[in-house]
């Protein structure tokens, strides 16, 4: 059912006049991913806060232990990918990240969670920056990549209202690890989709002397990453903005609760509700802008935008007496806030980047935001553990303005060069 489920899915997006078009089997591709990925994490984290009664603070070290794993295994999954192949790094991607959110379901206690937390993040060192790779040089047309990862964004949050919706419906009719291992199960299938379907046909992997090519990959993309001044400062605004949104995802369900989400199935549908709407905003906020970004200008000033945007609701969310409140800061800070400065750092980043070292530069990326959760993540639960959620959430919000600044004055460095060197 679940094979047959994706493959309608996938087909659904990829038909078009010039048949099986490889971006559009790469957007479908995302569109199912982010089913499973939503539906499973919708369920997981109300699991882990209602099933498992797990308190802020243990939520906050299961993030924190995540992210460490999650940096660990996170460059030499790059190097792996860039060295040996994009595609199949994909598929390790999806083996792993199947197995962890199976035993998801199967075990609600810290301690196990927490294993199986772990795992889920070193699964996704295997994709990310890997689909990225694989998809610019295997379409091979730099001045379309753009449109092309703006709309696979879009894809992904529709994907991950529908997972929303279906899975959403099987914790409210069912029960919540069902669906759980249901998504599990699911992503594993669409594993076996990618190692059918995904050509590699651009991509020269290094045949002799590996571990020397390896190693070599590597050296070149630090030595871009030290002397891209742009990149250097979409790698800080990675650490701030990731720090904050990957530790509001984590608690921000404990304020619903708080200020009156309903309990049992109606919480379940609530929580759908309340996510599928916030897709719904950001994929409409990543349409407008698309494009605006084509220019370095263009992009900065989306970043600023979404880093006033994350400094006002992540505010408002923290101090809302109530749910309403609460909902309408929500919806801003994931349908706006989070979406906005992620996508365009990846777009960015993306353009600045050689074919050689393009996974390991989004590798880097990725550890970025490894390093923003780890850090923030540990700060949050002293954080919460003293003073509550509210001023946890404050923090977030500080990290998201110091994000804008950043963005700002490294503009009006840009600008002063430009103009002495006129």
């Amino acid at each position: 059912m679940l094979s047959h489920f994706y493959a309608r899915c996938l087909a659904a997006v990829t038909r078009g006049p010039d048949g099986d078009r490889l971006d559009r089997t790469f957007v479908g591709w995302t569109f199912v991913r982010a089913i499973f990925h939503n539906g499973w994490w919708l369920l997981a984290s109300l699991y882990m806060v209602a099933n498992a009664g797990l308190t802020p603070a243990e939520l906050l070290i299961i993030a924190s232990a995540q992210g460490i794993a999650s940096f660990i295994f996170e460059l030499p999954a790059g190097v792996l990918a860039d060295a040996v192949s994009r595609k199949w790094a994909i598929v390790i991607s999806h083996a792993l990240m199947g197995i962890a959110m199976i035993t998801t379901g199967l075990f609600p206690a810290f301690v196990p969670l927490l294993l199986s937390q772990m795992l889920y993040g070193i699964s996704w060192t295997f994709s990310s920056g890997s689909d990225v790779a694989w998809i610019t040089d295997e379409l091979d047309q730099p001045d379309r990549m753009h449109h092309v990862l703006t709309r696979q964004a879009r894809w992904q949050l529709a994907g991950a209202g529908a997972g929303m919706v279906l899975f959403g419906a099987v914790g409210a009719l069912i029960d919540r690890p069902a669906g759980i291992v249901a998504a599990g199960v699911g992503m594993l299938l669409l594993g076996s989709f990618v190692a059918l379907r995904f050509p590699e046909r651009n991509f020269m992997p290094i045949c002799t002397r590996r571990w020397r090519g390896a190693i070599g990959i590597f050296r070149r993309g630090v030595t871009l990453a030290a002397r891209d001044r742009t990149i250097l400062v979409l790698v800080a605004v990675t650490v701030l903005v990731n720090g904050a949104g990957d530790s509001f995802a984590r608690i921000y369900p404990v304020k619903l609760v708080n200020v009156g989400l309903p309990g049992g199935g109606d919480g379940t549908l609530w929580f759908t509700g309340i996510s599928i709407t916030g897709f719904i905003a950001a994929a409409l906020a990543l349409r407008v802008v698309e494009n605006r970004i084509t220019s370095e200008s263009g992009a900065r000033g989306a970043m600023v935008l979404g880093g006033i945007a994350g400094v006002v609701s992540l505010t408002l969310f923290g101090l809302a007496p109530n749910l309403s409140i609460a909902i309408v800061a929500l919806l801003v800070a994931n349908g706006v806030a989070g979406p906005l400065v992620r996508t365009v750092t990846t777009i960015w980043v993306n353009r600045r980047t050689p074919s050689d070292v393009r996974a390991t530069m989004h590798s880097f990326l990725a550890q970025a935001e490894y390093v923003g959760e780890i850090a923030t993540a540990g700060v949050l639960a002293a954080l919460a553990g003293l003073t509550g959620s509210s001023g946890a959430f404050v923090l977030t919000a500080a990290l998201f303005a110091a994000s804008a600044l950043v963005v700002l004055a490294a503009g009006r460095d840009e600008n002063k060069k430009t103009n002495v060197s006129g």
